[in-house]
This record gives C-alpha cells, sequence and structure tokens, in this order.
C-alpha cells in the first residue's frame, strides 16, 4: 500500500502565451523524463496536430513526474478563455495550482478567470513570474499587479501568504530570490516549492472506494474511459463497483440541489496511472492517485464512481454555461460531397453528441430542423476547434452564424460581457476607439507601457466582439495584441451594426475566369482566383458598397479576328483574400452561411437561388 503522503497533485494555470507547456517541457528535462539521447519535440504536452500548429492547448494534459521519493502529478491546462470549461473540472483533481504570469504583461482576463476559480475552490496557489530574462521584463511590476488581483477577488489570508518563484520555462530555470540564488539550478527550486507548499492529497486509504470523473477519453477497443483522483479507498483490476450520474436540480447551483439520473453496477475491466507522459495500466490504484479506468458502458462528467458499501453521492461538476451557438447544417452546395464526405444530419448529430460527452463546455439540441442541430459554445474559437476537428474527420457540412446566448431576468434581456484588453501602437488609438464605440464598448483603464503601446481595458458585449479580430488586426497593422474574458451578463447593450458592406454573389456555376474577375476587383475584394470553381449563390468577394451585387465571375470574353484570346495573358489580378475558417465565422451575416470541407472553405448565401432570395426578403420587410 503506497504512502500518499509523497503524491503532489497540482495544475498549472495562465493566460494563454504565458508558457505553460514551454515550462513543462523544462519541467520534464530536469525530471530525466527522456532518455539522455531522445530525441523530444517542444511543447511536448501539446500533442494534436491543430495545438501543434495554432501554439495553443485546447485540452488538458495529465503527466506524472518523479523528484526523489515523490511523485508528482501535473495537469497543463488551456490558456485561452474558449476552453476554460476544461480548467474548471480538473481544478477538482488537484491539490493546488501553480499560477503562471508573464513578467512583461502581469495578470491577463485569463489570468482572473482561472485564479478565481481556484480560489473559490479553497485551492492555495504557487505564483510562476515566468519569462523574467526578457529586456522588458518587470518582475516586480506583475508580482505586485497579482497581489492586487488576489485582494480584489476575496482570497483569504493563507491564499494571498503564497509562495513566490522567478524563472524561464524556456530557458529552465527557476529561482525564488532573482538577486541571489542561482540560475543555473535548473527547476530544482520549483520542486522543492512543490514539495513543500502543496499539501498530500486530503484522503482516506481505510474508507470505501470512491472518486469523481473529471476527464473522458475514447479508445475504440474499450469504449469510454473515465479519469479523476481517487477521493477514498482503492480499486482493483476486475473490481465491481457503482457509477452514479446527477445533475443539478436548480439553476442557482450555490443551492447545492442535485438528483441522481442514473445508476449501474460496473466491473473495472482495466486501470492506468500517468507515468511521465505514457499511460501505464496498473493492478490495483490508491486514495490520492489520479488514474483512468474503463468498465461502465456509459461515463459522464463528473459521474461518481464508489463501492457499493459507499453512501457518498458527489455534487455534479458545476461547470459555466456556454456563451455562443451556432447551426451546423447539412451541406446542400452544388459541390457537396466532391471533397469529401457529404454528412447527413444523423451523422453530423452523432459526431456532436458524442463530443458533448467529453466537452463538457459544450451544449448540443436538436430543435426540430430538417436540415441542421444547434451547438453552443464559450465562443467562436471552441466552435471553430470543433469545425476544424469535424473536417479533419472528412466531413463536409455548413455553419451559421455565430450568435450570443441571452438570459430573460424580470422580464428585461441579459447578454454575456467580456472584459477585453488590447495592446496596441500609440498611433492606433483613433480608430480603435472609434471602432469600438459602434459596437457598445466602453473603456475602463488606459496605460502607456512605455514601449511605444499602449493597454486599453474595456467592457464589451460578447457580440460586439463577433466578427472585430480581423477588423483589429487591420487596424492595427498586424502589431496589436487582443485577449478577453467572460466576466458574467448584463443589460442588453443595445443594437450593433453589421459589417457594413455587401456580398458579391455569382449568378452562375463553373471555373471563374480571369477576365471577368479583373473587372470585379475594382468592385470590391475577392475571395477566390481564376480557374477556382464557384456556384449559383456563392460569394466570391466583399463589395465595397453596403447591399449584395450579384454578379457573374465565370463570364469569358469573346474571341474575334480583331482581338487575340491571349491577350487574357496581360490580366493583372490583386492576391485574393483567402478566408481562414475563423474569419469566414466572424465575416458572415444572417443570412449567410459558411461551407466547410476537408480541402476549402467557402461563402455562400443560405438560399441559394437568386429569386428565392428576393422573395423571402420581402417576406421579411
Amino acid at each position: 500500500m503506497q504512502d500518499t503522503s509523497r503524491i503532489r497533485n497540482i495544475a498549472i494555470i495562465a493566460h494563454i502565451d504565458h508558457g505553460k507547456t514551454t515550462l513543462i517541457d523544462s519541467v520534464f528535462r530536469s525530471a530525466q523524463v527522456f532518455r539522455s539521447n531522445a530525441r523530444v519535440e517542444e511543447r511536448v504536452m501539446d500533442n494534436n496536430e491543430i495545438e501543434r500548429e495554432r501554439g495553443i492547448t485546447i485540452r488538458a494534459k495529465h503527466c506524472t513526474v518523479t523528484w526523489g521519493d515523490y511523485h508528482i502529478n501535473i495537469i497543463d491546462t488551456p490558456g485561452h478563455a474558449d476552453f476554460s470549461g476544461e480548467v474548471e473540472r480538473v481544478l477538482a483533481t488537484v491539490d493546488s495550482v501553480l499560477l503562471l504570469v508573464d513578467a512583461n504583461e502581469g495578470p491577463m482576463p485569463q489570468t482572473r478567470y482561472v485564479l478565481m476559480h481556484a480560489l473559490r475552490m479553497g485551492l492555495k496557489p504557487i505564483v510562476f513570474v515566468n519569462k523574467v530574462d526578457r529586456p522588458t521584463a518587470d518582475p516586480v511590476g506583475a508580482l505586485e499587479k497579482t497581489f492586487d488581483l488576489f485582494i480584489e477577488l476575496g482570497a483569504t489570508d493563507e491564499q494571498t501568504d503564497f509562495p513566490v518563484l522567478y524563472g524561464s520555462g524556456l530557458d529552465g530555470w527557476s529561482v525564488r530570490d532573482l538577486e541571489k540564488d542561482d540560475r543555473n539550478s535548473g527547476m530544482k527550486s520549483l520542486f522543492e516549492t512543490i514539495i513543500e507548499y502543496v499539501p498530500a492529497p486530503d484522503v482516506s486509504l481505510e474508507a470505501p472506494f470512491l472518486m469523481q470523473v473529471s476527464t473522458i477519453a475514447w479508445s475504440d477497443y474499450t469504449g469510454r474511459i473515465g479519469c479523476g483522483k481517487i477521493l477514498n479507498g482503492m480499486i482493483h483490476k476486475g473490481e465491481t463497483f457503482v457509477r452514479t450520474s446527477t445533475q443539478w436540480t436548480n439553476k442557482d447551483r450555490s443551492l447545492g440541489a442535485f438528483e441522481v439520473t442514473g445508476s449501474e453496477e460496473a466491473k473495472a475491466t482495466q486501470i492506468w496511472v500517468t507515468r511521465g507522459l505514457d499511460r501505464v495500466e496498473v493492478e490495483e490504484a490508491f486514495a490520492g492517485d489520479i488514474i483512468w479506468i474503463s468498465g461502465p458502458k456509459d461515463i459522464s462528467i463528473g459521474d461518481t464512481f464508489a463501492a457499493a458499501e459507499q453512501e457518498t453521492i458527489l455534487a455534479p461538476l458545476d461547470i459555466e454555461e456556454p456563451t455562443v451557438s451556432m447551426f451546423f447544417l447539412v451541406n446542400t452546395g452544388p459541390f457537396a460531397g466532391q471533397e469529401g464526405q457529404a454528412a447527413t444530419l444523423r451523422q453530423i448529430k452523432a459526431r456532436l453528441e458524442r463530443e458533448a460527452q467529453a466537452n463538457v463546455a459544450l451544449r448540443v439540441e436538436d430543435l426540430g430542423r430538417p436540415d441542421g442541430i444547434k451547438v453552443s459554445g464559450r465562443g467562436e474559437l471552441h466552435l471553430a476547434i470543433l469545425i476544424e476537428e469535424m473536417r479533419r474527420e472528412g466531413l463536409e457540412f455548413c455553419v451559421s452564424k455565430p450568435e450570443v446566448i441571452t438570459e430573460e431576468r424580470n422580464g428585461q434581456t441579459y447578454e454575456p460581457f467580456e472584459q477585453l484588453i488590447l495592446d496596441i501602437p500609440e498611433d492606433c488609438q483613433g480608430i480603435i476607439f472609434e471602432k469600438l464605440s459602434r459596437r457598445k464598448a466602453r473603456i475602463r483603464t488606459m496605460t502607456n507601457l512605455q514601449t511605444g503601446l499602449i493597454r486599453l481595458e474595456f467592457e464589451i458585449p460578447t457580440r460586439g466582439l463577433i466578427g472585430y479580430r480581423g477588423d483589429f488586426l487591420t487596424d492595427t497593422r498586424g502589431l496589436g495584441i487582443m485577449s478577453s474574458c467572460l466576466t458574467g451578463y448584463a443589460p442588453w447593450a443595445g443594437e450593433i451594426t453589421g459589417r457594413g458592406r455587401g456580398a458579391m454573389v455569382s449568378m452562375e456555376t463553373g471555373d471563374a475566369t480571369s477576365y471577368q474577375l479583373e473587372n470585379l476587383q475594382e468592385r470590391g475584394t475577392l475571395f477566390l482566383s481564376s480557374t477556382d470553381p464557384v456556384y449559383n449563390g456563392m460569394i466570391v468577394g466583399e463589395h465595397c458598397r453596403p447591399g449584395d451585387l450579384p454578379c457573374n465571375p465565370t463570364k469569358k470574353k469573346h474571341v474575334t479576328n480583331h482581338r487575340s484570346s491571349t491577350k487574357d495573358m496581360a490580366v493583372k489580378l490583386d492576391v485574393p483574400l483567402k478566408m481562414t475558417l475563423e474569419r469566414a465565422l466572424e465575416w458572415i451575416e444572417d443570412d449567410e452561411l459558411v461551407e466547410v470541407t476537408p480541402r476549402s472553405i467557402r461563402l455562400r448565401k443560405a438560399i441559394l437561388d437568386y429569386e428565392e432570395r428576393r422573395k423571402s426578403s420581402r417576406k421579411t420587410a
């Protein structure tokens, strides 16, 4: 039987790009997780293809390192606000958090969000001021702002008496005192601080087996696999236990009322623990261990796994509701099935329901539409990642414009608001203030960073951010940094105007010609190149004026005995604006869709036929 006093469970939390995954690379090197001659990629925890491409963590990851005779279970959490549902549920499995703060930026919106949840759960954080070796680093200032944030969030005296480390996750060193300690000692100070300050799991080995599922994985051989920390007792391979599902009975979860929705007896078919990055199958596991277990046919987030004699049933995990929704629709375009598998409504629904089992911040609703299903998430990026994963699986489908989810309170409409922080060049203030004021943003603070940049903090409706990121990058010439985080709900802020420009909509099906595109590019910005296939109702560009422009991008120049057909070789076309998935979702309006295939991102009208669109617009006018 193992000694639980030698176990430490900790999660690393921070704002996006503050260095969580890079720090874990250095932890692995210091703990000698890999052989000295092993070739290890950077950001080894980001093992998903999309994560490596985008440089962000999407799913929480588990790993275990050994320091002396201590086992340290580490969970790497996402830093982007759209994936904060991953953070909320894994905090229930750890006994402390390592809060990373960038020595240059200081606390940012997501820092506030993840720290708030950690403090509410009674966890006592360790603060790691990262990137202190940067030329513009201000570790003292960053620490002071972090302390102010603790006070603002209502931290207790014990929580504000946090240990502080300084270091560089990239270069692989940490110290407790920047002036006195040796920077060549690697991550020794970090390990010593974790062992000293993180409490051992508060568990009982003698009590009957009890754990709660915080993460779900899938295996084609064993089905669903549940992950969580054993709170009491122990479990052997092949042993029988009871799985119990629960749900809240009141929207106000602070009341703590929940009910049992299902129960079944199951057998622990397989049990795994993590060693380094790998899952290792074991015959038994004990209280304090974070384990993976298969056996029950149905496993959901928040389920209680317990021995038959265990009377405790744990409350559901408290996950905040989604704020943005869109429809996933069957692809009815003429190119359906040419680049992938044109998914039926049944296939789309099955794929989304499977995703919702593990992605707790996602909601899937069948509203009875014959062509689509409603999906709700934490933000545009949250839904865009799901869309990207589905298209890489070979599916073709369409999605509608994202819309915010509102609430009715005392006869008044409330909508989600976000804290928006922008770091912009000083000469961009005017255009930023002008565009954000149209989106109902209200300035909160303005700080000169003394580096040629100004930091602006706004309060803005979530719907005001939809479609803004592209404008922001353009207005700041790609030099601006934008981050946001949900702060809560507030009364409806009023109407926000759309993009202000119409779409160029094809009236014909065929291949685009350089002859016609040369004429069209004078009327706006094109989204396609010569010879690209188009169809009736497809959007081929953005009109320079309000209102849609019907056009025929397939028109060819008539060849006569007076003009040579080779004259097209002199045509000069501008480089088209190729739409990424996120930009397409931001750009479209209510009557438009994004067509997603494994090879293409196309924009189209929801109603393809021009005359049908005119009839529909007259009915709604």
